[in-house]
Formats: structure tokens, sequence, C-alpha cells
């Protein structure tokens, strides 16, 4: 009797299953250890190949949103600092902001955390089907810039102006200067209770203004950005460092 294994790679194929036929010969070799029915062995191989589409479309949602695969909560240390308000940060992570349009700042020294926190937030809300994008402030402004040269600005700033979430890291890193601080202003004011904004930054929300050349144009933003914001200051060291120092305090401004 001709060993069926073959033309059921074949079929699989077809079908256009990669997945099923990956796992094939591991299923199999469990169905005849364990003594599998049809249906217990069909539903197993139905798993992977559901399991492996969703993880296919999980890496692409990542890698358009701009994110590392490895910036998770679950790869966060949170003992690291022993006074960090891990169920503050959950709550976030829930990504019930997202639905409230509400924005999210960050705040800390270099090394404390906050990219980190923020990308596990992205991949929390990508797993949850939500258009996210990560851009630090001078990728967003590189991009603005490249689309107003090529006549593709309205397209673009349409585009940064609709994703559900928008991170933008390391604010004020570099001074902003014209024209990018009005494109800052009117990027925020489109998304104002519109969508969410999460902005990091190693300056203190007291030096936010000093980023913009323009006193006016800072104060129209910035109280746009921070209205019913959720705020997390982190403290301490660096995790690039060694000692397990620090506290994180989280609160909401209105």
């Amino acid at each position: 009797m001709t060993h069926p294994m073959p033309e059921i790679n074949g079929f699989i194929k077809q079908l256009k299953m990669p997945y099923m036929l990956e796992s094939l010969s591991l299923r199999n070799k469990e169905a005849i250890e364990s003594k599998l029915g049809y249906p217990e062995f069909l539903s197993l191989l139905l798993q992977d190949e559901i399991l492996g589409r969703e993880n296919k479309k999980l890496r692409a949602r990542a890698k358009r949103a701009n994110i590392r695969g490895d910036k998770t909560l679950e790869n966060f240390d949170f003992y690291f600092n022993p006074k960090i308000n891990q169920a503050q940060i959950l709550e976030l992570a829930s990504c019930r902001f997202i639905a409230e349009k509400y924005p999210v700042l960050i705040v800390g020294p270099c090394g404390t955390g906050k990219s980190h926190i923020a990308q596990a937030i992205a991949h929390c809300a990508i797993r949850k089907g939500i258009n996210t994008l990560w851009l630090s402030q001078s990728q967003l402004f590189n991009e603005l810039q490249a689309a107003r040269a090529s006549e593709r600005y309205g397209k673009k700033f349409s585009e940064f102006v609709k994703v559900s979430l928008l991170i933008i890291d390391d604010f004020g890193l570099k001074p902003l200067r014209a024209p990018h601080d009005e494109d800052f202003h009117d990027l925020i004011s489109e998304r104002y209770e519109r969508t969410s904004t999460m902005v990091t930054s190693n300056l203190d929300f007291s030096e936010w203004g000093n980023a913009f050349p323009n006193r006016l144009l800072a104060a129209s933003t910035l109280d746009r950005l921070r209205h019913n914001a959720h705020r997390i200051i982190l403290e301490g060291a660096s995790f690039r460092g060694k000692e397990p120092k620090g506290v994180t305090k989280i609160e909401k401004i209105t």
C-alpha cells in the first residue's frame, strides 16, 4: 500500500497551508504516540496553521510599526527599579487609553526604560490589531522633510495624523527648528482628541517648552499634548548600569 504522506503533502501545498505542512511530520508522530483520533489530529494541524498565520500578521504589524521584536513587556525587567508601578504600566498596556484617545507622556534620564516601555505598549496595541507607528523625533522630521521635497507632504502628514497610536521617541533631544516646530504643532493639533499620541523625552516636563524657538507655538502645542495625558516619570539608575535602584511615578494630569 502506498504511504499517504507524500500525497497529503501535495494537498497541503495546493491549499497553501505552509504552517500545517511544517508541522505535519511532528503532529503525525505525536498522533501515533498518543493514539490520537483523526479529529484530534486534524484539529492540531489546523491550530498550527491558524497560529502560524496570526504570528505572521503580528510580525508584519511590528515591522510596519517600526518596533523591535524584543522590546516587550515580557522582556522588561520590572525588578531593576523596585518601586516601579507595574500595575499602572500594565493598565496602559490594556490600550484603553487608545480607545479614550488620551496621550501618554514618558520622561526620565537615559537608560531608565522609556523607549522599552513605549515599544512594549506598542506591541500590546498591535496584538489587538491597532494601527501603530514608532518614530524618533529625528525620523519623524526627516520623513516629513523628504515628503516635502518630493511634493508628498500632504499624504505623509495625513498618514501620521490617522495612525491610531503614534509614538514619538526622544522628543527634545535636539531643539526644534523651523519648519519642524510648526510641523510638530500641526501634527499634535490634528491628532488632538482624535487619536492617541505617546511621547518620550529625556527632558523634565518643565523643560519641554525650551525645545521650541517660538514660545507661543510651544504653549499651544504642549497644552493640547498634556490635556488628559497619562504621565510617566522614570527616575533612578540606568538599565545599562549595574545598580538596581530607582523609582517610577505615574499620574494622570488634566
